[in-house]
């Protein structure tokens, strides 16, 4: 058990080591421009400027209802819920499991397919792929079980739709997409300098969906998720579509092959939220207790 109290404790410093360094670019391993911290502030900022100099909803505010409130999200679910235990837990969970696979069936090395010899674009390529297919049905899980939808709802509670709320989501569902992607993306050994890439895009997509524009890229709306498709996710009113619609990540692509496609008409002023939305707290800390409250489920 020692070693796994180590790994705990190890985790808190390498993941506040690792804050320090971002900040003020203390590092000599990777180049200035991979700094994770401020590509996504920048990323941000260039989305923001997007939104407000071409609106969709002309009367929405720029700073518009909860904007504050989830520009915390973002800085809390990216890097303070890290520095505050999951770094230190994912590594103890990790250790664990590989100690698991070697007492019970002798798997010492996880990887079964090695890539790393590829081509950098392909490995690159079917990272993402990989990842958002996995995404695109780990989100469709929490949509479908009701303990997940509890915390699902965090992010289904905004009710105007802005760069920012891409990441207002309740921190158990970094716990689920993690833990379901883990084990995918360790057979095929993808290194953290391929993630910095792959994972920027896929932000950067996740941006414009959610922000106040009314784009939807023409044909290429059947491969890649738009602010016009993703907006109906949101909608409070799905009709006969229970579980909720239009789940892709960044691609549209797998709603569309699995049919679960929905945009009726032009979405721009559809109520957003889910049914019962009023009983989600309005406080952050609020909002993160509530999927815990019997009361409220």
């Amino acid at each position: 058990m020692s070693q796994y109290y180590d790994t705990f404790l190890r985790g808190f410093s390498e993941y506040a080591n690792y804050l320090w360094t971002e900040l003020f670019f203390n590092y000599s391993y990777k180049p200035w421009y991979e700094n994770y911290i401020y590509a996504l502030i920048l990323l941000s900022l260039v989305v923001w400027g997007i939104e407000l100099s071409l609106p969709w909803r002309k009367e929405q505010r720029p700073l518009r209802k909860d904007f504050w409130q989830d520009v915390f999200y973002m800085f809390f679910n990216f890097f303070l819920f890290s520095l505050v235990g999951y770094n230190s837990l994912s590594m103890v969970g990790v250790d664990l499991f590989n100690d698991f696979l070697s007492a019970a069936f002798g798997i010492q090395n996880l990887v079964a397919l090695e890539i790393q010899s590829w081509p950098h674009i392909a490995q690159l390529f079917v990272m993402f792929i990989l990842v958002d297919f996995l995404s695109w049905w780990t989100h469709r899980l929490l949509h479908r079980v009701p303990f997940l939808w509890n915390f699902h709802k965090v992010h289904h509670s905004v009710k105007e739709m802005g760069f920012a709320a891409h990441l207002r989501y309740h921190w158990m569902e970094t716990i689920v997409y993690k833990s379901i992607q883990y084990v995918p993306m360790a057979m095929i050994g993808f290194g953290i300098e391929d993630f910095f890439i792959v994972h920027m895009f896929a932000l950067a997509i996740g941006h414009l969906n959610h922000a106040n524009l009314g784009w939807d890229y023409g044909p290429l709306k059947y491969v890649f998720n738009n602010p016009k498709m993703h907006i109906w996710h949101h909608a409070k009113d799905l009709g006969p579509n229970k579980y909720g619609v239009n789940f892709g990540i960044s691609l549209s692509l797998w709603d569309y092959l699995f049919g679960t496609d929905y945009i009726p008409h032009d979405g721009r002023d559809i109520e957003l939220g889910y049914e019962g939305d009023e009983a989600m707290p309005e406080s952050f800390i609020g909002q993160n207790l509530a999927p815990f409250d019997p009361a409220r489920n």
